[in-house]
């Protein structure tokens, strides 16, 4: 048995019930404002998924590489190795402001600290890829087929683009994420993310803090989720808010499964703006070729669940035709995962976000103006470091054939 905690305090109990499903009960006199998620008030009657987890409980659990390498760990231990016992292990250390211990356990958040400079300038060698995935595999409750670790420095927090004030010193949790890819697999997808970061960065769009290990073998990220008072705002994702598995996070629209989803749970008075940012979010990766914007990379932040609920800011973003090239959507757009036209976007952004047709225009220049100032700097990154040069000349290709049909008329 498993019990859950939220905003660091108890909330419910949850176990395994019937041959694959498992349910949660909250606490006697738990208040409104624990609730776990906006999809699952705070009631009398249990909450219960036949099959699984329920997807907040499901949100954050690794898959692919850190999800094997931990089974490899556990599974003599457990006997066997299911979501249940993956998310007993990686509970304690979670992207938002849920926590999971043992029903007889305090919560303890503590994890190893660990140098964001020396993971920047690579210090460790080749052996830091293996070196950061052991140390901080059970502390990474964070999803994704790439292997993605949570890490702690507060001072590197800190230094970045925030008040400049000092992390609550009492804090012990991850203030960082990193990134971390076989070279073999995707190359140089690390200095992809980052430079499709900085397209969002300059289209307008909310983005933490990000920086490039020296090699291009590594992205930090910031916790958009943490606060410098050393709590977490809550955070979801649209497979939680579509009450879908995380294997169904291809499966929807960006219609309905998207702009209409978060007309429903936005509540805030920010709508309008975080619309806006909503489509221009999907336009960008329309136009820079990532047929991976599935139903988890995009989210909603909060800081009480009952409630305004604000876009969460931009993650997971990569140009993914370099790699596939015969790659598509990863939901449907009109009907259909083929790359949209401008035309296309043009109608969506006035049917789906209620913007006029010069608002719309302006997005989608906006977006482009985005790519081609950021087209500089991937070519000065290539001249500087030949081992990009291949795969900067093909982002560079895609990015030019993505905004010609999709923001171009």
């Amino acid at each position: 048995m498993i019990k859950v905690w939220t905003d660091a305090v108890e909330a419910g109990l949850f176990d395994r019930h019937g041959e694959r499903g498992s349910t949660f009960v909250y606490l006697p006199n738990v208040v409104p404002t624990r609730a776990v998620s906006v999809t699952m008030s705070v009631r009398l009657e249990s909450w219960s998924a036949p099959f699984g987890l329920p997807p907040i409980f499901e949100m954050n659990l690794p898959e692919g590489v850190l999800r094997e390498r931990l089974r490899l760990a556990f599974a003599k231990a457990t006997g066997t190795f299911d979501e249940f016992d993956l998310l007993s292990i990686v509970g304690r250390s979670q992207v938002g402001r849920i926590r999971y211990t043992g029903d007889k356990e305090q919560l303890n958040e503590e994890v190893p600290f660990q140098s964001v400079d020396e993971i920047l300038e690579r210090k460790r060698g080749g052996d830091l890829f293996r070196y950061l995935l052991e140390k901080f595999a059970s502390f990474s409750g964070i999803s994704g087929v790439q292997p993605k670790i949570l890490v702690r420095d507060e001072e590197a927090f800190a230094a970045m683009e925030h008040t400049k004030e000092r992390l609550s010193q009492s804090y012990k949790g991850a203030t960082h994420i990193v990134k971390l890819w076989e070279p073999n697999e995707f190359p140089q997808l690390a200095a992809n993310e980052y430079f499709c970061l900085a397209v969002a960065r300059k289209c307008g769009l909310d983005v933490p803090p990000y920086r490039l290990s020296e090699d291009g073998m590594a992205l930090v990220i910031d916790r958009f989720d943490l606060r410098m008072d050393g709590t977490y705002r809550g955070f979801e994702d649209f497979c939680v808010l579509n009450a879908r598995r995380t294997d169904e996070k291809y499966r929807g629209t960006y219609e309905t499964s998207v702009i209409k989803r978060f007309g429903q749970f936005a509540n805030s008075t920010h709508v309008n703006e975080d619309m806006e940012k909503l489509f221009t979010l999907i336009a960008l990766n329309c136009a820079l070729r990532n047929g991976d914007a599935h139903l988890k990379n995009f989210g909603i932040v909060y800081d009480d669940v009952q409630g305004e609920a604000r876009l969460a800011p931009v993650y997971d973003l990569v140009t993914t035709s370099i790699y596939l090239p015969k790659d598509s959507l990863a939901l449907t757009l009109n009907g259909t995962t083929k790359w949209p036209t401008a035309k296309d976007l043009q109608r969506f952004g006035e049917t789906r976000m209620g913007g006029t047709p010069a608002k719309v225009k302006q997005i989608l220049e906006r977006i482009s103006e985005a790519i081609l100032g950021t087209a500089v700097e991937v070519r000065s990154h290539m001249k500087q470091h030949r081992e990009f040069v291949e795969i900067g000349e093909r982002m560079l290709q895609q990015w030019e054939e993505g905004s010609a049909i999709s923001l171009h008329s």
